[in-house]
């Protein structure tokens, strides 16, 4: 099969991408689902867990809500979306961007995460080949896009996400998939420690909190996945993604005073030095090199 892959690959390229594409659509209209659904999700079963400590009745009667069920539906009319309705991104562009019952706009969010998600998951299997490293990529891809919308959605990075994935970077690498095991361990420690450090002497110094605990535990994914030696490199383009990215939404309008999350742009540089890190590393000593 393995081999048959990589002859499909090596003769067929155009055709292996636009499948890559095709794929990535599909699992980002998924990720749609898992962006709104799992914060409310989250949001229900804390709340009845509050209610179970507090001794208070809870509503057993509620309506099943989870990544399956209700069906897809709009969140204006509550009409439930026809299949046709619900071809990612193309059934946006039909429907001119709007509900076909009752005319609401779709949000931008759901064609911005299909195609965000095509793009990159053919430019990991561009990198990595149609094989279980390019399958590993992809996971670790589609899981950034989900956390990064969350928290830019809700300023939560959901440990149903990041917990599994920071083990399976963790089990992936045991086997040497990306980085050895040991530099792997090092780098969830070392992701998770590092921003716990800033974290504390930030607070310690301002009385306030500059990040979440979700920030730690994303960069010591980051870790696991990428090993402890690009971190360095991580931290440094998501600052300057901070910086860019925080002036932007101020021109834009955003108030000053509502906090910017920091895990999307944790997730970007993360995402970045994971396909292009050595590049840029090599780049930039040739830099000094010249210079």
């Amino acid at each position: 099969m393995s081999e048959y892959l990589s002859l499909l690959q090596v003769e067929h390229p155009i055709l292996v991408l636009v499948m890559a594409m095709m794929f990535g659509l599909i699992v980002g209209s998924f990720l749609n689902v898992v962006i709104v659904r799992l914060p409310v999700m989250l949001d229900r079963q804390w709340t009845a867990q509050a209610h179970e400590v507090l001794g208070h009745e809870t509503d057993t009667d509620q309506e099943s809500f989870n990544l399956v069920s209700p069906n897809s539906h709009c969140s204006n009319c509550k009409t439930e979306i026809k299949t046709w309705q619900n071809i990612p991104l193309a059934s946006y562009l039909m429907l001119g961007g709007k509900c076909g019952n009752c005319g609401i706009s779709i949000p931008m969010l759901y064609p911005f995460v299909e195609l965000t998600t095509g793009i990159l998951t053919v430019i990991v299997i561009f990198a990595f080949g149609i094989t279980l490293v390019g399958l590993f990529g992809c996971l670790f891809t589609w899981a950034l896009i989900a956390l990064s919308v969350i928290d830019y959605n809700t300023k939560l990075l959901p440990d149903d996400i990041t917990l599994p994935f920071l083990w399976l970077g963790l089990s992936v690498n045991f086997f040497g998939v990306f980085v050895n095991f040991h530099s792997a361990f090092i780098g969830a420690c070392a992701g998770y420690l590092s921003l716990w450090s800033i974290y504390q002497v930030f607070r310690l110094v301002t009385k306030k909190e500059g990040m979440g605990y979700g920030d730690f535990k994303l960069l010591a994914l980051l870790g696991a996945w990428l090993g402890w030696q690009p971190l360095l490199l991580v931290v440094i383009l998501s600052s300057f993604a901070g910086v860019i990215g925080a002036g932007g939404l101020i021109l834009l309008g955003r108030d000053r005073a509502n906090p910017i999350p920091f895990g999307p742009y944790l997730a970007i540089a993360g995402w970045v030095t994971f396909i292009w890190g050595d590049s840029l590393i090599n780049w930039y000593f040739t830099i000094l090199a010249v210079s």
